[in-house]
C-alpha cells in the first residue's frame, strides 16, 4: 500500500483529494493535515467521509510526512515551496496541486503570483503532470506540478491542432466559464450564492494566472511562442468548466474529427464525442474525464473546439491521483474510473 500525506486538506480541491484516496486500493491515507482545524476529525467537518477516514487533522509536521511515500499539497500558492525540499531529500514523493512548481521561470512565477520562489531548484526538476503530454517524464518524477484547472480543459482542447502545426497559433482565443468552486472554499463577496446565481461575467481578462501556463505548455508542443487570448468567466454552477477555443485553419484538407479521435483513442480520460455533437458540463461531474468536440462551422477556416471538465476532478484532484498511479507504475485508471454523477 501507498502511505499517502495531504498537506491542506479543508478546501474545495482537499475534500475531492481525499474522497478519491479513501477509495483507492492501492492506497492508505496516513496523514491529513490543516493549521485551521488540527485536532479536528475529518469526518467531523466532511460528513461525507465518515466511516472511510478515522483520522484527524494535525499540524503540518516534516517528521510525520517524511513517513509517507507521497505528499500531496492542496494547500494555497507558495505554501508547497517551504517544504518540498526536504521531502525529496527525505525519499517522499510530491505531487503539488497548487501553482508552486508549474512555471519553469522563478521570474515571471514572481511576476505572476507576487512572491520569491524559494528553491528554484526544484522548480527546474519538477514534471509538469499532465499524462497526456508528459506520461514518461510523470513516470520518473519525483516532484510533480499538477495543471491548473483552465490549463487541463484548454490544452487538451487545442492539443492535437498545435501539434499537427495545422492553425494559426498566434491568434488563438479561449473563451472559458467555470462553476464558482474553482474560487476556493474561502469566504468571499463574489462567490456568495445571492451574488454569482442568475449571473456569469468575465474575469482576468488583462491577465489571468493560468494564462502564462497554458502559454507556456503550448510552447513545448509547438516548439514557439504562442499567441492567446483567454478571457474566462464566473457561471453559476458549483462544478465545471467549458471551454470554447477558436483558431484559423491553415488548410482546409484535414479531417477534424479523426485528427481528435487518433490522437486521443489510447487515452483513459478524454473522450472525443461524435461528430455533431455537443459536450456537457454535467456530463463529467464527479468524474475525471474531459469530453471533447471539434467543429468547423459552415466548413469555414476556422475550428472551433468545446472542451469540458470537473474542475475539482480532471482539473486538480483527478489528475493529481492519475499523476500517483503513473509515478507508482500502478494502472492508470485505479481509483479514478468514477462515472460521471447524472443529474
Amino acid at each position: 500500500m501507498i502511505k499517502a500525506g495531504v498537506v491542506g486538506g479543508t478546501g474545495y480541491t482537499g475534500v475531492e483529494l481525499l474522497r478519491l484516496l479513501v477509495a483507492h486500493p492501492g492506497v492508505e491515507l496516513s496523514v491529513i493535515t490543516s493549521r485551521s482545524e488540527a485536532g479536528l476529525s475529518v469526518a467531523e467537518l466532511f460528513p461525507n467521509l465518515r466511516g472511510h477516514v478515522d483520522i484527524c487533522f494535525q499540524m503540518p509536521q516534516l517528521d510525520d510526512l517524511r513517513e509517507c511515500d507521497v505528499v500531496f499539497f492542496a494547500t494555497p500558492n507558495g505554501t508547497a515551496m517551504s517544504m518540498v525540499p526536504e521531502l525529496l531529500d527525505a525519499g517522499v514523493k510530491v505531487i503539488d496541486l497548487a501553482a508552486d512548481f508549474r512555471l519553469k521561470s522563478p521570474i515571471e512565477w514572481q511576476q505572476w503570483y507576487g512572491i520569491e520562489h524559494t528553491c528554484p531548484e526544484v522548480l527546474e526538476e519538477a514534471v509538469y503532470g499532465m499524462p497526456e503530454i508528459n506520461r514518461e517524464k510523470i513516470s520518473k518524477a519525483r516532484i510533480v506540478a499538477n495543471p491548473g484547472c483552465y490549463p487541463t480543459a484548454v490544452t487538451l482542447g487545442f492539443l492535437p491542432l498545435i501539434e499537427q502545426g495545422l492553425v494559426d497559433d498566434q491568434h488563438l482565443i479561449a473563451d472559458a466559464k467555470s462553476g464558482v468552486s474553482g474560487a476556493g472554499r474561502g469566504t468571499s463577496i463574489g462567490s456568495l450564492l445571492c451574488e454569482a446565481s442568475e449571473s456569469i461575467k468575465p474575469y482576468g481578462v488583462n491577465g489571468h494566472r493560468h494564462l502564462p501556463e497554458i502559454k507556456q505548455t503550448l510552447k513545448w508542443v509547438s516548439g514557439h511562442q504562442v499567441g492567446l487570448t483567454f478571457v474566462p468567466h464566473l457561471t453559476p454552477m458549483i462544478r465545471g468548466i467549458e471551454a470554447s477555443l477558436y483558431a484559423v485553419l491553415k488548410s482546409d484538407q484535414v479531417d477534424l474529427h479523426s485528427l481528435y479521435a487518433q490522437r486521443y483513442q489510447d487515452e483513459p480520460f478524454v473522450d472525443v464525442m461524435p461528430e455533431g455533437s455537443f459536450p456537457e458540463t454535467r456530463s463529467v461531474k464527479g468524474s475525471n474525464m474531459c469530453r471533447i468536440s471539434v467543429f468547423r462551422p459552415q466548413q469555414g477556416d476556422t475550428v472551433v473546439v468545446s472542451s469540458v471538465i470537473d474542475n475539482l476532478v480532471k482539473g486538480a484532484a483527478g489528475q493529481a491521483v492519475h499523476n500517483m498511479n503513473i509515478m507508482f507504475r500502478l494502472d492508470e485508471t485505479m481509483g479514478i474510473s468514477h462515472v460521471a454523477l447524472l443529474p
